[in-house]
This record gives structure tokens, C-alpha cells and sequence, in this order.
């Protein structure tokens, strides 16, 4: 029998500016169709206020299948709260990830986190994505780990490239670490960011190709395209196939 295992992956919610009806009709989906998982890519919040946390946190209860979470750059207290962003960034985002997550039962498909936010850069931008070495490195260890997997996803919350995208990530070590991910067996980096769906296939120079999966928003923070998610299925005989689904 070919086991199909299906996945949501949504990114960009920001509550404190999010969008209700696009919230509705995406928990309607998840109760229609019961993926195995809800992978969501970052900025769950809008300003990493503790009141927006609260919020996504009601929201996220509501989702009747297991839900992995990655930060973004928004999950961390903004720049006039200097204080809880020196000493304290994580604080909601850890409380909440702690509240929330549960291991879905993924038999054949591994979900290993990579870090790109940082709560400040030696660049002005402080939103933009950078990888270090010690969150590469715990990556590559979850992959090494899940090695015998069929699939196995890393999720983000910046692209790693901006190469065929309409909006930046510029994140930091992004091409040194894609290649290390392709090379330990990633097959394909899920993320979000840039608030339009993407699907591009990257062709490394050492040979190894590697899927680069954007999701949309589900906020009112619309760009190209309106509120969506990623539709993932895989199985064995069939390998990954993504639908971008978008409300109405």
C-alpha cells in the first residue's frame, strides 16, 4: 500500500495585524482534509508583544492537528522594547512553542528546524535572515538523525536565497547553508517571510538539487498575491507534490 502523508505548511500569521476570515477559512481547510501536520514558518505575531502572543495562542489551539512552529523576525520584542530584546527575546515565542507544539506521527517524513532570526545583526536591517554555525550545525544533526527517512524537511523562516523571488530574505549565510543541507540529505527547505508562495528547484553546483518551498500570509500584510498556504503530499512512489491554495 502507498502511504500518502499530507502537510500544511502556513507562514506569516501576525496577529496584531491578522487577517480573521483568512484565519477562518484556513481552520476550515484543516477540518476538512485532517493533515498530518501544520507546519507554520514564523512571525506568528505582529510586534512580539505579549498580548499578540496570547492571541496566536488562542488561535493555535483551535487547530485540531499537531502544529510545528519556527520564529520570525517579528516574534521577537520590537526595537522600543530594548530591553526585552537585549535580555529576553524568546521569552513569548518558548512559553508558547512550550503551550502549543505536539509530535505529529510522521512515519516516513522528517521536520528538522533551522534558525535565521537573530534578535540583532551588525547590519541595520535586523529583519533580515542569518544563519550561524551552531544552528546549521543542529540542523545537519537532525538530518544525520533522520537519515533513513524518505522525506526530510527543514522549515525556516527565511528563504535561503533570493534568487527568482520577488521580495528579499538577504539572509546571511544562506548559500553556504543550503548547500550543506542539500549535501546532508534535505530534500526540500520550507519558509516563509516574503509573504508570496514559491516552489523553486535549486541547482547546486556540487550537484545537488534542493526544493526552496515558500508559503504565503494569512495576515492582512498582502503583496503579490492574497492569504494562502502550502498543500504538501508525499509517498514513496509519488514523491513531493505542492499545491498553493488561496482563499476564494
Amino acid at each position: 500500500m502507498n502511504k500518502e502523508t499530507l502537510l500544511f505548511h502556513a507562514s506569516d500569521l501576525h496577529f496584531g495585524y491578522e487577517d480573521r476570515d483568512a484565519l477562518s477559512w484556513f481552520i476550515a481547510e484543516v477540518e476538512r482534509e485532517r493533515p498530518q501536520a501544520v507546519l507554520c514558518t514564523g512571525d506568528l505575531t505582529m510586534r512580539g508583544t505579549a498580548r499578540e502572543f496570547a492571541l496566536a495562542r488562542e488561535w493555535l489551539a483551535q487547530v485540531p492537528v499537531p502544529v510545528l512552529l519556527d520564529p520570525g523576525n517579528h516574534d521577537v520584542p520590537y526595537y522600543w522594547y530594548p530591553l526585552a530584546r537585549t535580555f529576553r527575546p524568546w521569552r513569548h515565542y518558548r512559553a508558547l512553542k512550550a503551550a502549543i507544539e505536539r509530535e505529529p506521527a510522521l512515519d516516513d517524513v522528517a521536520v528538522v528546524p533551522l534558525g535565521t532570526v537573530a534578535a540583532g545583526q551588525w547590519r541595520l536591517n535586523w529583519s533580515k535572515g542569518r544563519v550561524t554555525n551552531r544552528g546549521l550545525d543542529a540542523a545537519l544533526q537532525g538530518l544525520a538523525h533522520n537519515q533513513a527517512k524518505g522525506l526530510r524537511l527543514v522549515t525556516c523562516h527565511h528563504p535561503l536565497l533570493d534568487e527568482g523571488l520577488r521580495s528579499s530574505g538577504s539572509t546571511r549565510g544562506g548559500s553556504r547553508a543550503l548547500t550543506a543541507l542539500a549535501r546532508a540529505g534535505a530534500d526540500a527547505v520550507l519558509s516563509g517571510h516574503v509573504h508570496d508562495a514559491f516552489d523553486l528547484t535549486v541547482e547546486l553546483e556540487q550537484g545537488w538539487p534542493v526544493r526552496m518551498i515558500g508559503a504565503g500570509t494569512l495576515s492582512q500584510r498582502l503583496r503579490s498575491s492574497p492569504p494562502g498556504f502550502n498543500r504538501l503530499t508525499w509517498s514513496a512512489e509519488n514523491g513531493l507534490a505542492v499545491t498553493h491554495r488561496t482563499q476564494g
